[in-house]
């Protein structure tokens, strides 16, 4: 059987994930990375290539409501908007980070390499280390991020084609596949309609 990256479906496992940087082990850094992760839809490459100039308006002293991404994957421009969660997040960020220049990374690496964003494998431990710790199953990783957003968006009504566009998705299959439908799902549709 393939290891496959699953959306973290259960609401309160995705509190509890996002928690467990703010409360149980605190650290801001970590805490900004999954709240902006699980909101943002972004694959983690673009997530750790963030600049503050990308997240935060230095002249009006604020984190940004909109920002631009090119997605290193497909070289496609995308604006996405940044909800509260988000927002709270990164402005708690960059106050811990004393107040960070522009060209510094949001998600910073250890200070031992230099001025270096997070590696991928850095943030993959990040997520994966509180995953484990909270018992939340071996399948989530920093790609479980990307895909819980779909996922919750889908339950919450948003259509899949829409999906598929913020996802900048080539096929309906492919969006599909991300918001992880499973019996248990089908068997809630069938439960539901109760004609």
């Amino acid at each position: 059987m393939t290891k496959t990256t699953e959306p973290i479906k259960n609401r309160e496992d995705v509190e509890r994930l996002k928690d467990f940087y703010r409360v149980v082990e605190p650290n801001p850094r970590n805490y900004a990375l999954i709240v902006v992760g699980v909101n943002s839809a972004l694959r983690v490459s673009d997530l750790l290539a963030l600049r503050w100039k990308h997240v935060y308006d230095f002249e009006n002293g604020a984190i940004r409501e909109h920002v631009e991404v090119k997605e290193r994957k497909t070289g496609k421009q995308k604006m996405l908007a940044l909800n509260e969660n988000a927002r709270d997040a990164l402005a708690m960020l960059y106050r811990k980070s004393n107040r960070p220049g522009k060209n510094s990374w949001v998600f910073r690496g250890d200070d031992r390499w230099g001025n270096r964003p997070l590696s991928r494998s850095q943030a993959f431990r990040i997520v994966t280390y509180a995953a484990g710790r909270l018992s939340l199953g071996e399948h989530i990783s920093c790609h479980s991020l990307r895909k819980t957003f779909g996922y919750h968006a889908w339950k919450m009504g948003v259509s899949p084609i829409l999906l598929m566009a913020i996802y900048n998705h080539s096929s309906y299959e492919v969006t599909k596949r991300y918001l992880g439908i499973g019996q248990d799902e089908k068997d809630e549709v069938y439960r539901t309609i109760n004609l």
